[in-house]
Parts: structure tokens; C-alpha cells; sequence
């Protein structure tokens, strides 16, 4: 198993992890590797910003994993577990695909970017707050489900909180935080339009 530390080690995991026409969430989360939050969570948001979201009611599927990811780490759980039911949830693999090389033209940058620094964030108690600001993110994308892309943005806060953990790079959560506030932001906009 390729050893998931950056995006782009990610991106190889998931092609050559997964086989067939369809994929499982399962396979996936052992693709990269299920007893670390850093890369599942880093996964979680690339699935949410990834073609597979075009799949009806994808978005609020990843948005539930994320919730029950992000709440075993809030509550300071050694390793994550996931229900059976969701595990055995099954994906078009050309999806998953498309997406891995509709990212790749990017990864070398990002990549380029992560390195340790302000380490302290990524650690007990910092990280239970990035866990509680994952949830939020997750439950902001239920109501953001019901517009076109809308998820994108709380999909994109997970998978820099997933790049941060995984590469211990505080500056990058302050990054995801701002994310979510942008977030709130489009929720908030939402609801005004929907009252309004």
C-alpha cells in the first residue's frame, strides 16, 4: 500500500489500490489507508469535489461519513470506524478516475506548498477543534446539497484539513477554517433567498 502523506500519493493510492467497473467506499478508505484520520479526511473532501458527487444524493452520503470521521475524533477515538452499511456503498470507478486525473495537473503544487510548520495545530486539543469545524463543514453541506456545486466549498475545507493533518501544516488549517467561513457564508445567503 502506498503510504499517503501529500495529495498526489493519495491520488496514486486510489488508482492503483481499486479495481473493476464500480468501487466501495471500503475499498477506498483502505486505498488509503483506514486507521489514520489525516487521509481519510483528505479523501472525504476529494470525493466531495470530485465528479463522483454528480451521483444523486453522493454529496450527502460523503457529508454523513464525514460527520461520523470527524465526530470519533472529536471524541479523542485512537482509530476510526466506519458502519458496514456505508462500507459496501458502491461508486462508478471511472468516476473516481476522472476526477483523480482532472486533479492531477494541480498536485505538484499543492504538494509543493505542504510542509511542516506551526505542527502544534495538528495536535490534541487543536485537533479536536478541527474536528468540530469538519462537522460544521459537513453539516453545511446538507443544505448546500440542494443547489448545483454548492458542496464544493465545505468539501474543499475538509480536504485542506485532511492535507493539513496529514502533512502537519497548522497553515494550512488556518486556511480550511476560512473555508468554512465561506461556507456559513453561502448557507446563510441560501437561507435568506429561500425566506426571502
Amino acid at each position: 500500500m502506498t503510504q499517503v502523506n501529500n495529495l498526489g500519493s493519495l491520488l496514486d493510492s486510489l488508482r492503483e489500490q481499486t479495481s473493476g467497473e464500480k468501487v466501495t467506499v471500503g475499498a477506498m478508505l483502505d486505498a488509503v489507508g483506514r486507521r489514520s484520520y489525516g487521509p481519510l479526511l483528505l479523501l472525504l473532501g476529494f470525493v466531495s469535489i470530485s465528479p463522483l458527487t454528480i451521483i444523486p444524493g453522493a454529496n450527502w452520503l460523503v457529508a454523513l461519513i464525514i460527520l461520523i470521521i470527524a465526530g470519533q475524533i472529536a471524541l479523542g477515538l485512537k482509530y476510526p470506524w466506519v458502519p458496514r452499511r456505508i462500507l459496501d456503498f458502491e461508486f462508478p470507478r471511472s468516476a473516481l478516475i476522472l476526477g483523480v486525473e482532472q486533479a492531477h495537473p494541480y498536485v505538484c503544487q499543492v504538494d509543493r506548498f505542504l510542509k511542516p510548520r506551526l505542527a502544534f495545530l495538528t495536535d490534541p486539543p487543536f485537533v479536536q477543534l478541527v474536528a468540530l469545524i469538519c462537522i460544521a463543514a459537513a453539516l453545511v453541506s446538507f443544505p448546500l446539497g440542494l443547489i448545483p456545486f454548492g458542496p464544493v466549498l465545505p468539501g474543499l475545507t475538509v480536504l485542506l484539513f485532511g492535507l493539513a493533518l496529514t502533512a502537519r501544516d497548522g497553515f494550512v488549517l488556518i486556511l480550511a477554517a476560512l473555508g468554512l467561513v465561506g461556507s456559513c457564508y453561502l448557507v446563510i445567503r441560501l437561507w435568506e433567498r429561500l425566506i426571502g
